[in-house]
Protein backbone atom coordinates (compact mmCIF):
# COMPACT_ATOMS: atom_id res chain seq x y z
CA UNK A 1 0.00 0.00 0.00
CA UNK A 2 1.26 3.58 -0.94
CA UNK A 3 1.99 5.81 2.01
CA UNK A 4 0.55 8.92 1.36
CA UNK A 5 0.77 10.76 4.53
CA UNK A 6 3.88 11.15 7.46
CA UNK A 7 5.92 13.43 9.44
CA UNK A 8 7.34 16.39 7.71
CA UNK A 9 11.30 15.75 7.08
CA UNK A 10 11.16 19.36 9.07
CA UNK A 11 9.50 18.30 12.03
CA UNK A 12 11.03 15.62 15.51
CA UNK A 13 9.26 12.85 15.97
CA UNK A 14 8.56 14.11 19.55
CA UNK A 15 5.11 14.08 21.05
CA UNK A 16 3.29 17.85 21.58
CA UNK A 17 2.99 19.14 24.70
CA UNK A 18 0.11 21.49 23.91
CA UNK A 19 -3.13 20.76 25.20
CA UNK A 20 -6.04 18.58 22.86
CA UNK A 21 -7.70 20.99 19.95
CA UNK A 22 -4.66 23.56 20.19
CA UNK A 23 -4.13 25.40 17.22
CA UNK A 24 -0.38 25.65 17.53
CA UNK A 25 0.66 21.36 16.54
CA UNK A 26 -1.51 22.32 13.43
CA UNK A 27 0.51 25.45 12.54
CA UNK A 28 3.69 23.74 13.59
CA UNK A 29 3.28 20.79 11.38
CA UNK A 30 2.19 23.20 8.49
CA UNK A 31 5.39 25.38 8.67
CA UNK A 32 6.88 21.68 8.72
CA UNK A 33 5.55 20.62 5.38
CA UNK A 34 6.60 24.64 3.72
CA UNK A 35 10.02 24.45 4.57
CA UNK A 36 10.07 20.74 3.24
CA UNK A 37 7.79 21.65 -0.39
CA UNK A 38 10.33 24.25 -0.28
CA UNK A 39 13.58 22.75 0.32
CA UNK A 40 14.85 25.37 3.02
CA UNK A 41 15.31 22.95 6.08
CA UNK A 42 19.04 23.51 6.02
CA UNK A 43 18.77 27.35 5.87
CA UNK A 44 15.45 28.10 8.18
CA UNK A 45 15.97 29.22 11.59
CA UNK A 46 13.11 30.03 13.63
CA UNK A 47 13.10 31.68 16.66
CA UNK A 48 10.20 30.77 19.35
CA UNK A 49 8.37 32.95 21.98
CA UNK A 50 7.66 32.73 25.33
CA UNK A 51 4.38 31.44 26.47
CA UNK A 52 2.59 28.15 25.02
CA UNK A 53 5.45 27.72 22.30
CA UNK A 54 8.36 28.02 24.39
CA UNK A 55 9.18 24.48 23.88
CA UNK A 56 9.32 24.88 19.53
CA UNK A 57 12.60 23.72 19.16
CA UNK A 58 11.57 20.22 20.26
CA UNK A 59 9.32 19.98 17.54
CA UNK A 60 11.09 21.93 14.43
CA UNK A 61 14.32 20.04 13.35
CA UNK A 62 15.51 23.25 11.74
CA UNK A 63 18.24 25.94 13.67
CA UNK A 64 15.95 27.46 16.33
CA UNK A 65 17.48 30.36 18.54
CA UNK A 66 15.38 31.32 21.68
CA UNK A 67 14.48 34.73 21.96
CA UNK A 68 13.58 36.53 25.37
CA UNK A 69 10.15 37.41 26.38
CA UNK A 70 8.37 39.86 23.56
CA UNK A 71 12.12 39.84 21.58
CA UNK A 72 11.26 37.54 18.79
CA UNK A 73 11.53 40.39 16.15
CA UNK A 74 14.43 41.94 17.53
CA UNK A 75 16.09 38.21 17.87
CA UNK A 76 14.96 37.25 13.99
CA UNK A 77 16.31 40.78 13.12
CA UNK A 78 19.61 40.35 14.50
CA UNK A 79 19.88 37.02 12.36
CA UNK A 80 18.90 37.67 9.04
CA UNK A 81 21.08 40.64 8.93
CA UNK A 82 23.98 38.83 9.68
CA UNK A 83 22.96 36.00 7.60
CA UNK A 84 20.68 37.61 5.00
CA UNK A 85 20.89 34.44 2.53
CA UNK A 86 18.69 32.06 5.49
CA UNK A 87 15.14 31.88 5.66
CA UNK A 88 13.96 33.48 9.29
CA UNK A 89 10.86 33.22 11.02
CA UNK A 90 9.93 34.55 14.80
CA UNK A 91 7.01 32.33 16.03
CA UNK A 92 4.64 34.46 18.61
CA UNK A 93 1.57 34.36 20.46
CA UNK A 94 -0.91 37.56 21.18
CA UNK A 95 0.99 38.20 24.38
CA UNK A 96 4.31 37.53 23.63
CA UNK A 97 3.93 39.76 20.05
CA UNK A 98 1.06 41.67 21.28
CA UNK A 99 1.55 42.86 25.00
CA UNK A 100 5.11 42.70 26.06
CA UNK A 101 6.82 42.82 22.55
CA UNK A 102 4.35 45.18 21.09
CA UNK A 103 7.32 47.45 20.68
CA UNK A 104 10.09 45.19 18.94
CA UNK A 105 7.18 44.15 16.90
CA UNK A 106 6.26 47.17 15.84
CA UNK A 107 9.18 48.80 14.27
CA UNK A 108 10.57 45.75 12.90
CA UNK A 109 7.78 45.82 10.76
CA UNK A 110 7.96 49.78 10.30
CA UNK A 111 11.56 49.28 9.68
CA UNK A 112 10.51 46.44 6.96
CA UNK A 113 12.89 43.86 8.10
CA UNK A 114 12.81 41.07 5.74
CA UNK A 115 11.85 38.59 8.37
CA UNK A 116 8.65 36.02 8.33
CA UNK A 117 6.09 36.76 11.24
CA UNK A 118 3.78 33.86 12.37
CA UNK A 119 1.08 34.77 15.22
CA UNK A 120 -0.91 32.30 17.11
CA UNK A 121 -3.83 34.77 18.19
CA UNK A 122 -6.00 32.23 20.69
CA UNK A 123 -7.30 36.00 22.45
CA UNK A 124 -5.88 34.60 25.55
CA UNK A 125 -3.06 34.27 27.78
CA UNK A 126 -2.91 30.25 27.24
CA UNK A 127 0.43 29.18 29.17
CA UNK A 128 -0.16 31.22 32.37
CA UNK A 129 -3.66 30.54 33.45
CA UNK A 130 -6.36 32.16 30.99
CA UNK A 131 -6.08 35.76 31.74
CA UNK A 132 -6.95 37.91 29.77
CA UNK A 133 -5.04 39.09 26.38
CA UNK A 134 -4.01 42.32 24.18
CA UNK A 135 -6.49 40.19 21.86
CA UNK A 136 -9.34 39.65 24.14
CA UNK A 137 -12.68 40.64 22.63
CA UNK A 138 -15.02 42.96 24.22
CA UNK A 139 -17.44 40.77 26.32
CA UNK A 140 -15.00 37.54 26.75
CA UNK A 141 -14.81 36.15 30.12
CA UNK A 142 -11.32 35.43 31.55
CA UNK A 143 -9.87 34.63 34.74
CA UNK A 144 -8.80 38.46 34.87
CA UNK A 145 -11.87 39.92 33.20
CA UNK A 146 -14.70 37.22 34.61
CA UNK A 147 -17.48 39.44 34.22
CA UNK A 148 -16.19 40.15 30.67
CA UNK A 149 -14.08 42.65 28.95
CA UNK A 150 -14.98 46.19 29.39
CA UNK A 151 -13.86 48.99 27.24
CA UNK A 152 -13.96 51.57 29.95
CA UNK A 153 -12.15 49.35 32.27
CA UNK A 154 -9.48 46.71 29.80
CA UNK A 155 -9.75 49.09 26.28
CA UNK A 156 -10.39 47.98 23.30
CA UNK A 157 -8.72 43.99 21.61
CA UNK A 158 -5.41 44.99 19.52
CA UNK A 159 -5.94 44.36 15.75
CA UNK A 160 -2.77 43.73 14.71
CA UNK A 161 -2.78 42.71 11.08
CA UNK A 162 -4.95 45.82 10.32
CA UNK A 163 -2.32 48.38 12.17
CA UNK A 164 0.40 46.71 10.85
CA UNK A 165 -0.86 47.16 7.21
CA UNK A 166 -0.89 50.93 7.98
CA UNK A 167 3.00 50.74 8.46
CA UNK A 168 5.08 51.22 4.82
CA UNK A 169 7.89 48.65 5.81
CA UNK A 170 5.20 45.56 5.76
CA UNK A 171 4.96 43.89 2.47
CA UNK A 172 2.43 41.28 3.07
CA UNK A 173 0.01 40.87 5.90
CA UNK A 174 -2.66 38.00 6.08
CA UNK A 175 -5.13 36.85 8.80
CA UNK A 176 -6.21 33.22 8.53
CA UNK A 177 -7.43 29.96 10.98
CA UNK A 178 -6.84 26.67 11.36
CA UNK A 179 -10.72 25.82 12.91
CA UNK A 180 -11.30 23.69 9.38
CA UNK A 181 -9.56 21.60 7.04
CA UNK A 182 -10.16 24.35 4.15
CA UNK A 183 -9.01 27.48 6.13
CA UNK A 184 -5.72 24.78 7.34
CA UNK A 185 -4.89 24.57 3.49
CA UNK A 186 -5.41 28.29 3.16
CA UNK A 187 -2.90 29.18 6.10
CA UNK A 188 -0.40 26.85 4.39
CA UNK A 189 -0.39 28.69 1.55
CA UNK A 190 -0.24 32.03 3.36
CA UNK A 191 3.03 30.91 5.09
CA UNK A 192 4.70 29.29 2.10
CA UNK A 193 3.82 32.87 -0.10
CA UNK A 194 5.05 34.50 3.00
CA UNK A 195 8.60 32.65 3.25
CA UNK A 196 8.57 32.65 -0.58
CA UNK A 197 8.16 36.86 -0.23
CA UNK A 198 11.57 36.69 2.31
CA UNK A 199 13.22 34.79 0.17
CA UNK A 200 12.62 37.23 -2.79
CA UNK A 201 13.95 40.40 -0.52
CA UNK A 202 10.51 42.09 -0.45
CA UNK A 203 9.92 42.75 3.13
CA UNK A 204 8.25 42.06 6.16
CA UNK A 205 5.01 39.83 6.38
CA UNK A 206 3.19 38.71 9.18
CA UNK A 207 0.66 35.52 9.07
CA UNK A 208 -1.66 36.17 12.09
CA UNK A 209 -3.56 32.79 12.64
CA UNK A 210 -6.96 32.67 14.55
CA UNK A 211 -5.85 29.46 17.04
CA UNK A 212 -8.50 27.48 19.33
CA UNK A 213 -7.72 27.40 22.74
CA UNK A 214 -10.69 24.76 24.26
CA UNK A 215 -8.44 24.54 27.97
CA UNK A 216 -8.78 28.07 28.64
CA UNK A 217 -12.23 28.59 26.61
CA UNK A 218 -13.96 26.33 28.50
CA UNK A 219 -14.66 24.25 25.12
CA UNK A 220 -14.60 21.85 23.65
CA UNK A 221 -12.24 21.40 20.48
CA UNK A 222 -15.29 21.03 18.37
CA UNK A 223 -17.21 23.87 20.09
CA UNK A 224 -13.91 25.82 19.89
CA UNK A 225 -13.64 25.48 15.87
CA UNK A 226 -16.98 26.43 15.52
CA UNK A 227 -16.54 29.29 18.01
CA UNK A 228 -14.09 31.01 15.21
CA UNK A 229 -16.53 30.67 13.09
CA UNK A 230 -19.39 32.41 15.05
CA UNK A 231 -17.68 35.08 17.60
CA UNK A 232 -13.67 35.32 16.85
CA UNK A 233 -13.30 35.87 13.19
CA UNK A 234 -15.83 38.76 13.46
CA UNK A 235 -13.93 40.48 15.70
CA UNK A 236 -11.16 39.71 13.80
CA UNK A 237 -12.43 39.36 9.94
CA UNK A 238 -9.93 36.82 7.84
CA UNK A 239 -8.14 37.79 5.15
CA UNK A 240 -5.49 39.82 2.81
CA UNK A 241 -4.57 43.13 5.06
CA UNK A 242 -1.68 43.92 2.47
CA UNK A 243 -0.11 42.30 -0.38
CA UNK A 244 2.54 44.72 -2.45
CA UNK A 245 3.51 42.78 -4.61
CA UNK A 246 0.35 41.65 -5.68
CA UNK A 247 -0.76 44.64 -6.01
CA UNK A 248 2.17 45.68 -7.64
CA UNK A 249 1.14 42.61 -10.40
CA UNK A 250 -1.83 43.53 -10.64
CA UNK A 251 -0.72 47.16 -11.66
CA UNK A 252 1.36 45.69 -14.29
CA UNK A 253 4.66 46.65 -12.62
CA UNK A 254 6.82 45.27 -10.72
CA UNK A 255 7.75 45.13 -6.29
CA UNK A 256 10.24 46.54 -4.47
Amino acid sequence: MEKVFSRPKSMKGNIFHYCAGCGHSIVHRLIAEVIDEMGIQGITIGVPPAGCAVLAYNYFDVDMIEAQHGRGPATATGIKRVLPDRVVFSYQGDGDLAAIGIAESFHAANRGENITVVFINNAVYGMTGGQMAPTSMLGQKTTTSPAGRKPILDGHPVRVSEVFSLLPGTTYIERCTVNTPANILKAKKSIRKAFQYQIDGLGFSLIEILSPCPTNWKMTPTESCQWIDDVMSKSFPLGIFKDIPAEEQKKGGKAK
